[in-house]
């Protein structure tokens, strides 16, 4: 099942409720349009400049995204030794993508969120956010570094999608 784009409002709910760790990881997300397996993926040393460079792990495509200071400082603050989010058991491997999975849905339950919400939705929230700036595909393909033009408007998209879905849902 596809992850369900939401509302700034109801995501900030949503995260006011995640655990500290989690919300600062989802945030990232939300800024960069980084997935979040590369969001928990980051290492202390990423931290040292404001802008990263690295290989998405699903792709294997080269990446850069620009971090603002401010949630620059926040991330180093939490950081381990060497990932920035690390596994709850073992500091030598980073946090779980299941780990902020499950929190962001025990918050969306918490609050009767009806929508499929997960930390892939904060990517779509920033696909859709960036294109309404200028409504311009190509840019938000390169930012998302999609390969395809027809999966980039399905993001930029996402928000029409959820409406239609959640209209259709309704009448039945």
């Amino acid at each position: 099942m596809r992850t369900d784009w939401v509302e700034h409002d109801v995501m900030r709910l949503i995260m006011a409720a995640l655990m500290p760790h989690n919300r600062l990881a989802v945030t990232v997300s939300l800024v960069t349009g980084m997935r979040i397996s590369d969001v928990l993926d980051l290492k202390r040393s990423d931290l040292r400049k404001d802008r990263i460079t690295y290989t998405e792990y699903k792709t294997l495509k080269r990446r850069t995204v620009r971090l603002p200071s401010k949630l620059r400082s926040e991330l180093m603050a939490i950081s381990g030794k060497i990932f920035v989010f690390e596994h709850r058991l073992d500091p030598l491997r980073p946090r779980t993508r299941q780990a902020v999975y499950k929190d962001i849905k025990r918050a969306a339950a918490a609050f009767r969120v009806p929508l499929n919400v997960a930390p892939h939705s904060a990517r779509k929230i920033y696909a859709v956010a960036e294109y309404k700036k200028d409504m311009n595909v190509a840019r938000v393909k390169e930012l998302l570094n999609h390969s395809s033009e027809a999966v980039t408007l399905v993001y930029i998209m996402a928000d029409v999608l959820t409406e239609r879905n959640q209209q259709k849902k309704h009448r039945v």
